[in-house]
């Protein structure tokens, strides 16, 4: 093979590398979190965990995460919310959803995954953001974990100022920030948005 047939043959191969790559963003969708503290920009993984990022969408698109809190924060652990509001009032939610942890997904740093209690399938609307890599969450052969759903691409600074929050206040959500760090918008990813930016992305191709 000549070199000119090489590079040719290179070329082809980095053009369908790039285009598999251009389908798989356009088949996984963002969505952007507006917070008190600033914008959080998610890629959801619908490859992956197919009925909970059709879950999450649900509840995106019909404006059920407007003004509900982040009202679970532990520093070097995550931020959980999606469930109560401002004034700790907890929302009526979908149907609870199956656990899909066995996607193989992990609770890396700066990964979203559904929040639930200790029956697997009980998980409805509260998410959770991990702060440091948490994959004792994973599930395995022998029990199952916290579906990994998504991922942070920009504004993981901002969710680490949530996880700076002074807490303690409240006695029955002793992990709430003393002052409500709400989402004052939940919505899909648009080109506008997406072409003025308002928060950095410190940290947030981190897993």
């Amino acid at each position: 093979m000549t070199r000119l047939s090489l590079l040719k043959s290179l070329a082809s191969t980095l053009l369908a590398c790039l285009s598999c790559f251009a389908s798989a963003l356009s088949e996984n969708p963002r969505v952007v979190l507006e917070t008190d503290l600033g914008d959080v920009e998610l890629v959801l993984y619908a490859d992956k965990a197919p009925k909970t990022v059709e879950n999450f969408l649900a509840y995106i698109d019909s404006g059920f995460y407007n003004g509900t809190i982040f009202h679970r924060v532990i520093p070097g652990f995550m931020a959980q919310g999606g469930g109560y509001t401002f004034d700790f009032q907890e929302k009526p939610t979908r149907d609870a959803i199956a656990n899909e942890s066995a996607n193989g997904l992990s609770n890396a740093r700066g990964t979203i995954a559904m929040a639930r209690t200790n029956d697997p399938d009980s998980a409805t609307s509260q998410f959770f953001i991990n702060l440091v890599d948490n994959s004792r969450l994973d599930g395995s052969a022998n029990k199952a974990g916290y579906t990994v759903f998504g991922k942070v691409l920009l504004g993981m600074a901002v969710v680490q100022q949530i996880a700076a929050e002074p807490r303690g206040q409240y006695a029955s959500f002793p992990d709430a920030p003393n002052t409500p760090v709400r989402i004052l918008k939940a919505r899909r990813a648009d080109s506008a948005s997406d072409a003025n930016p308002t928060t950095d992305s410190t940290g947030g191709n981190s897993q």
